[in-house]
This record gives C-alpha cells, sequence and structure tokens, in this order.
C-alpha cells in the first residue's frame, strides 16, 4: 500500500510537470523539483533532530511511571471497565496492562512508541483468540480505539510546530482534545453498537457519565469564551500539564524509591533507537510530497475541492489542510509529511497548518495500524474493524475542522 502511495506522488509530479513544460511552456518546473527533492532531504535531518530529542525524553519518562507503578495502577483502575468492553479477557491478564500502556502512549502523542508496545498488547489477545485467523471482538475493540488515537497530550504536534518555529506550539493542544474525544466516542460507540456491549452497564456508566459531564461541563466553559480568550486558555493549559505531568512522574517515582535518573536513561535509549529508525521513511515521504507540491499537482488538485467547497457556500481556509486528511489512513509519515509542508508553505500558525495539525494529532493511521496490527498475529478476516474504524476516523476529522473554526476561525 504505501509502495503504490510514494510511487504514485511521483507519478503525478511527473505527469503535472510534463503538461506544465508541453502546454503551459514552463521549462523551470524541472528544475525547482528538483530544488524540492534536496531541500526535502535537508529539511528531514531537521525535524529527526528535534524528534530524536523529543520521543528520548518521553520515553524516559514513561519509564519511570511504568517503575513507579503508575501503568500497573491504571490497568488496575481501568480492569474493571475493560472486564465489561473486553468480556472474553480474564481478569488480570497481561493484555490489560499492556493495552494501557499503550493508550498512555498514544495519550502522550507518542505514535512510534505506542506502536510496538500495541503489537505486544495484539499477540497477547491472540493468546485468547480461538479462531487465529479471524478478528476477536476484543481485538476489534482495541484496534478501533487505537485507531481513533485518543490523545490527550500532543507532544509530537508540539514538536512540529516548535521545529517550524511557532511562537505558541501548544496553541492547538485544546483542539486536539476536543477532536480526538470525539473520534474515540464514535469508534466507541460504532463498536459497541455491532457487539452488543452492554454501554449501560452501571461499572461503564461509571466510568463513561463523569468522563461525559466533565467534557460536556468543560465545552460549556470554553462557549462563553472569545476566540482570543479560547488559544490563550489552549496555551496555558497545554503547557501547565505537559510539566506537570513531568512532575508528577518525577515526584511518584522519587517517592517509590524509584532511581529516577537511571529509569529515564533505561527509556531515553528506547526512544533513541526507535527514532533512529524514521529517518529514512521521513526522508522518502517528505521529498515526494516536496516534488508533487513543485510540479503543481498538489495545488491543482486542491484548486478543484476549493471550487467544490466554494459552490456550497463554505468557508474554503481548511482545503489547505485537506492533504494530511486525506493520506492520514493510508501512512504516518506521508501525513506528517503533508503537516511538515503546510506549515512550510502556508505559514505554521496560519489557519490551514493549525487544522492541519489539529487533524494529524485526532486521527490515527487505519490502514496501517490495521495491516501492522493484525498482519503481526496472522489475522485475515478484520470483521467490523475497518468500518468502525474509518467512521471514527471521519469523525476525528469533520470535528477537527469545526473545533479550528470555532477557536481561530
Amino acid at each position: 500500500m504505501l509502495n503504490g502511495l510514494w510511487l504514485g506522488f511521483f507519478v503525478v509530479a511527473m505527469v503535472s510537470a510534463l503538461t506544465q513544460w508541453l502546454v503551459g511552456g514552463n521549462a523551470g518546473i524541472f528544475a525547482a523539483m528538483v530544488e524540492s527533492i534536496f531541500a526535502m532531504a535537508k529539511l528531514s535531518v531537521e525535524v529527526m533532530v528535534l524528534l530524536f530529542g523529543t520521543l528520548t525524553l518521553w520515553l524516559g519518562f514513561l519509564r519511570i511511571a511504568e517503575k513507579a507503578g503508575i501503568v500497573d495502577w491504571l490497568a488496575k483502575a481501568l480492569g474493571p471497565l475493560f472486564r465489561r468492553l473486553m468480556p472474553e479477557v480474564p481478569a488480570g491478564h497481561p493484555a490489560i496492562g499492556l493495552i494501557t500502556l499503550n493508550f498512555a502512549a498514544n495519550g502522550l502523542g507518542l505514535d512510534n512508541a505506542a506502536t510496538p508496545i500495541g503489537l505486544k498488547a495484539m499477540k497477547a489477545l491472540q493468546e485468547l483468540n480461538p479462531i487465529p485467523n479471524t478478528a476477536t471482538n476484543a481485538q476489534i475493540l482495541f484496534l478501533v480505539l487505537n485507531a481513533s488515537s485518543l490523545t490527550l497530550l500532543p507532544v509530537t504536534i508540539f514538536m512540529y510546530r516548535a521545529q517550524q518555529g511557532a511562537a505558541d506550539p501548544t496553541l492547538v493542544f485544546l483542539p486536539i482534545l476536543l477532536a480526538t474525544s470525539a473520534s474515540t466516542l464514535v469508534g466507541l460507540l460504532s463498536v459497541a453498537v455491532i457487539q452488543r456491549l452492554r454501554l449501560w452497564d452501571p461499572v461503564v456508566l461509571a466510568y463513561l457519565i463523569p468522563g461525559a459531564l466533565v467534557l460536556g461541563g468543560f465545552m460549556a466553559l470554553l462557549a462563553t469564551l472569545s476566540a482570543t480568550a479560547l488559544a490563550g486558555l489552549s496555551s496555558i493549559l497545554g503547557n501547565l500539564t505537559l510539566f506537570g505531568l513531568i512532575m508528577l512522574f518525577l515526584v511518584i517515582g522519587a517517592l517509590r524509591k524509584v532511581k529516577v535518573y537511571e529509569a529515564f536513561v533505561e527509556g531515553a535509549k528506547e526512544g533513541f533507537d526507535v527514532a533512529k529508525n524514521l529517518l529514512p521513511y521521513l526522508v522518502a515521504m517528505l521529498c515526494a510530497v516536496g516534488v508533487l507540491r513543485a510540479s503543481g499537482a498538489l495545488e491543482f488538485g486542491l484548486e478543484g475541492i476549493r471550487h467544490v467547497v466554494a459552490w456550497t457556500g463554505l468557508d474554503t481556509r481548511f482545503v489547505d489542510a485537506l492533504p494530511t486528511a486525506m493520506v492520514k489512513p493510508f501512512s504516518g509519515s506521508a501525513a506528517r509529511a503533508m503537516l511538515i509542508e503546510t506549515m512550510q508553505t502556508q505559514g505554521v500558525d496560519s489557519f490551514a497548518a493549525l487544522v492541519a495539525a489539529t487533524i494529524q494529532g485526532s486521527t490515527e493511521t487505519t490502514f496501517y495500524v490495521l495491516a501492522v496490527y493484525f498482519g503481526s498475529v496472522g489475522i485475515q478476516r478484520a470483521r467490523h474493524a475497518v468500518g468502525c474504524a474509518l467512521l471514527a476516523e471521519f469523525a476525528g476529522v469533520v470535528a477537527a475542522i469545526s473545533v479550528c473554526y470555532w477557536f481561530f476561525g
């Protein structure tokens, strides 16, 4: 799938360039494409330098949380909920702890770190699978919730914005929180309907109702604020949550007699190993997207969509963020490249870049997650996993666009 997507970028770029040369007489288009390839290769390395630091930093703190027992505590706290949502998983099964750790990594926006943990969780669930080539209800729910990308602290999005020179990298904190909540809720409800999960179970309601009330009350409070106040609140909460979480891990780790420095270094080494494998993918995708933009093909496609949106009477400013949304179901690296490219061409704090960052933080690579997670355990029949995951992703994109108009429109 990624082979076809990547090759397609270059083929479309070549067709567009030949058209501009032979029809429009623009012979300089090829020089612009070659220049874009080298510029994007350079940008890839610049982005990777900060990505090395970000992944190393947060996997180090995550290891402290793990050794301090925070992850185990979360697993126990969420155990009653998972036993209702995944009734075929026995109480105390290792899969619950791994799922919790995977959600923790996703919640921190560490999608690259969450993947290896998620693969371990899927293999643990596969041990309970009576039909090895067919996805169980528990595996489908885990995959859909994973694909809905519940991101509570999108540190990698903050990192990309910081690298591109944003005055306040955490400005999109609240928009992402609201959009990712919408995608996760839609994913959970769609699976619950098909699997006939008893969401009205008292234990499930005890988890869901307080969360819904808090989110609803929070949104009601936000509705009373101006756009300027919303942006300011998002900044304050983003930075406060980020540093508060670091201090929480350190304080609990110290109280639990964890050697926090040694634990941090141990986790940081794992983060370094994860990050160093990403450079080839980042170079490949950024160069392909750069060629697509330089050839004029990307702008031509967006212009067509813009005309259709304008014909309906809607505002067209979000259209420039759609490339991130369109490739996100297929490839995280391609979506990341589209996001960075949008920041470069439109401006890091432009409306399109803010929408693209919110989409990137609130949706997941559905087909990639499906292929990797199910492929790792030999599952061939995905059942309703794809439909539910795509519905959640669509809800995340719509919510991201709507929330950004609310906050920044």
